[in-house]
């Protein structure tokens, strides 16, 4: 029997150690989605930003 007790008390902490590692990757990935989502709205601000002043330009270009 305490055989059978050490395997399940192996087993149990293996698992518990496979999900703090998972629970730390989860942060990870979180932490890394946030900062793309970031940098993607700062790049869409930028093209729009851009392309008000491209319309803005082609406004002063004379016409034909």
């Amino acid at each position: 029997m305490s055989i059978s007790f050490d395997q399940l008390e192996r087993k149990i902490d293996q698992m518990v150690a496979i999900c703090a590692s998972l629970r730390g990757e989860n942060q990870d990935l979180r932490a890394h989605v946030a900062s793309l989502e970031a940098d993607k709205a700062a790049l869409s601000r930028k093209i729009d930003l851009t392309c008000e002043r491209l319309e803005g330009l082609m406004e002063r270009l004379p016409g034909e």
